[in-house]
């Protein structure tokens, strides 16, 4: 093993989370290190829509591959289009986004170490395959499956499953379908990108096994005339169980911190803006992140949501027909969905 190396903040997992939190830190002067077990960065299992509300509108045109103004929500009785001046939702490849944000962190001065995988990690050391590292502040981003958060001894009890098809191929509409018989408290989507579509599916995995929401996304996709034949299905667990992500010295952000949306599966945003609020409380203690605690509020709505519509089959057809009427009569906006402000 090599010699020890010291970091102010060493963070590991380069996704947006964590990216966010390095270049933030990076441009205060702090000595900041990124951990990714992947030789390349931003590659993950993501439909790759980002919300206009959320993170779109920050983004440079170029790392947009289609935007969508207008969502055409189906549910087992209705359905509507609902429409908006901006890009309600646009679609990103999330490699891309990955390297734009890597690219912006190292910029600012924080240093990324590619195919490093952490082993252990004590109280002020991070032992992995190529070194060791000691640190006076830790910041987990290292998604739903978080080694940080279990060194922090905090347990995932919800969380999500999505799984996903890229279908080759041009695509118009940005659709989603709302039906509790098929998809349970869930739904099925097709995001269009430049030349193929994400056709996937999201539900809370205690109300229904990963394995059957593939089932029934197939016989999704059939009804839509797909062919699956040499398609392979990307599958992924989304863990929206919060329980704090300020830990003494130590943070989780993003999907590691369970702050993705249970009711939507949606996340990017959820990572940049904890990300950038570790950054901040990490640069002053006294912090007070009212982005941060406006994302909480929305998450724990969501989750309020979800358990009612988990409750019975019924009275979930109930709330998502009459949540569909409301946002088509505009009573409520697309946004009140959405993890971003």
């Amino acid at each position: 093993m090599t010699a020890d190396h010291h970091f102010h903040t060493i963070i590991i997992g380069a996704g947006p989370g964590g990216l966010a939190c390095a270049a933030v830190l990076a441009r205060e002067g702090i000595d900041v290190l990124v951990l990714e077990r992947r030789r390349r960065i931003g590659a993950k299992v993501c439909a790759g829509g980002v919300t206009w509300s959320g993170l779109a509108r920050h983004l440079p045109d170029e790392l947009i591959e289609k935007p969508f103004s207008s969502q055409h929500i189906r549910t087992g009785r209705q359905q509507t289009v609902i429409s908006s001046p901006e890009p309600i939702i646009s679609t990103i490849n999330r490699e891309n986004l990955g390297q734009w944000m890597a690219a912006q962190a190292a910029r600012a001065g924080a240093t990324i170490r590619t195919g490093t995988q952490v082993t252990a990690i004590t109280a002020n050391e991070v032992l992995t395959n190529s070194g060791r590292f000691t640190y006076d502040f830790l910041v987990g981003a290292d998604g739903s499956n978080s080694l940080v958060r279990r060194f922090l001894r905090i347990p995932v009890v919800h969380l999500g499953a999505g799984v996903q098809y890229l279908v080759p191929g041009h695509f118009d509409e940005m659709v989603w379908h709302l039906d509790p018989d098929r998809f349970a408290t869930g739904y099925a989507w097709i995001f269009p990108h430049r030349n193929l579509a994400s056709v996937g599916a999201y539900v809370n995995r205690a109300d229904m096994p990963p394995r059957v929401l593939q089932e029934k996304l197939h016989h999704w996709m059939a009804g839509h005339g797909m062919n699956m034949a040499g398609l392979k299905a990307e599958a992924a667990t989304i863990n929206f169980d919060f329980r704090g992500f300020h830990f003494g010295n130590r943070f989780l952000v993003g999907d590691a911190a369970g702050l993705a949306s249970g009711l939507t599966g949606e996340g990017i945003y959820s990572a940049v803006c904890s990300g950038e609020a570790a950054a901040r409380t990490i640069i002053d203690p006294g912090h007070q992140d009212a982005k941060l605690a406006r994302l909480i509020k929305k998450h724990r709505q969501h989750r309020g949501l979800l358990r009612l519509c988990g409750a019975n089959r019924q009275f979930a057809k109930i709330i998502l027909e009459s949540l569909v009427a409301a946002l088509r009569a505009k009573i409520i906006h697309f946004s009140a969905l959405e993890m971003g402000e």
